[in-house]
C-alpha cells in the first residue's frame, strides 16, 4: 500500500524551463533594443558560453553532485553555510557577467558595461517569472491528507528556498522538504532517498517517487528500491533508465495509485 509520495520540484511541479526561457527572452530583448541582434541567437550564445564557463570552475564537481545547473548559476546567490557554496557565491558575479560578455562577443558586440547590465537584469527577470504547471495544485489538493507528501529537490538550499518563496502556495502541501545541498548528496545518490524515507517513518515499498528526470529522480529511486513514476510531458525518448510507470500529466498519477493499491489488496 502506498502511504507516501515524493515529488521532485523543478519541471515536475514548477515549470522551471519556462521560467528560465522567459527570463532569457526578456533580457535578450533588452539587448535587441540597444544593438541589432536577434534575441534568440543571443540567448543561444549566452547559454553555450554559460555551460562552458560553468564547467571550468573548481566548484563544478560539487554542483554536479548536488544538482545545480549553469542557468541556476546565472541567478542564484548561494548564501549557504558550506565551503563550496561560499566559493560559488564568490564566483557567480564574475560568471554572470562573463557569460553575457562572451555571448555578446559571439555576435560581434564588445560592451563590458552592457554585459554587466544584462547579467544583473536576468536574475530580476527570473524572479518575476515563477511558473507552476496548471495541474500541480489540482493533484496536490487531492493527495493532501490521503498520503504523506515530501518534496525532494536537488540544488542550493538558498536558491530552492527562493523558488518556494516566490511560489508560496506549494509549501503547505508538504510534510517534509529535502534539499540536496542541505543533505550533502543529491539525486540519484540513494542515500538522499533513504533519508527522505526515514523522515516520513514509512517503508520503501510504501513510497512512490514522481519526477521528470530519468537520470536523477528515476535512477535514484531505482537504486534506493523505491517505485518511480516518470512525468514525461514532452514525449522525450527514454534512455537506459526504466521507470516503473510513465505518465504525460500529473493527473495520470491517480490511475497509477489506484492500480498499485488494488494490487496490494489482492
Amino acid at each position: 500500500m502506498i502511504k507516501a509520495i515524493f515529488f521532485d520540484l523543478d519541471d515536475t511541479l514548477l515549470w522551471d524551463q519556462r521560467s528560465v526561457k522567459e527570463a532569457f527572452s526578456a533580457t535578450c530583448q533588452v539587448a535587441a533594443e540597444k544593438y541589432p541582434v536577434d534575441p534568440e541567437k543571443l540567448e543561444a550564445s549566452v547559454r553555450e558560453e554559460a555551460r562552458k564557463l560553468y564547467a571550468s570552475y573548481e566548484t563544478y564537481p560539487f554542483t554536479q553532485m548536488i544538482g545545480i545547473n549553469p542557468f541556476e548559476g546565472l541567478w542564484g546567490n548561494f548564501l549557504d553555510d558550506h565551503d563550496q557554496f561560499r566559493k560559488m557565491k564568490d564566483i557567480v558575479p564574475g560568471y554572470r557577467k562573463e557569460s553575457w560578455k562572451r555571448g555578446l562577443a559571439q555576435l560581434g558586440i564588445d560592451d563590458d558595461d552592457f554585459a554587466t547590465l544584462l547579467a544583473e537584469r536576468f536574475p530580476e527577470e527570473r524572479r518575476k517569472k515563477p511558473f507552476v504547471y496548471e495541474d500541480s495544485f489540482t493533484i496536490l489538493d487531492e493527495l493532501k491528507g490521503k498520503y504523506k507528501l515530501l518534496l525532494l529537490t536537488n540544488g542550493s538550499p538558498d536558491l530552492q528556498q527562493t523558488k518556494l518563496t516566490i511560489t508560496p502556495e506549494l509549501v503547505p502541501y508538504f510534510d517534509e522538504i529535502v534539499i540536496s545541498g542541505a543533505f550533502g548528496r543529491g539525486k540519484p545518490d540513494p542515500s538522499i532517498f533513504e533519508h527522505a524515507v526515514s523522515l516520513l517513518g514509512v517503508q520503501k515499498d510504501e513510497v512512490l517517487m514522481v519526477g521528470d528526470n530519468l537520470m536523477t529522480d528515476i535512477l535514484g529511486a531505482s537504486r534506493a528500491g523505491i517505485k518511480s513514476v516518470w512525468i514525461n510531458r514532452t514525449n522525450k525518448n527514454r534512455n537506459e533508465v526504466v521507470p516503473d510507470y510513465e505518465m504525460k500529466e500529473l493527473s495520470d498519477l491517480f490511475n497509477i495509485l489506484d492500480s498499485l493499491n488494488v494490487k496490494e489488496t489482492k
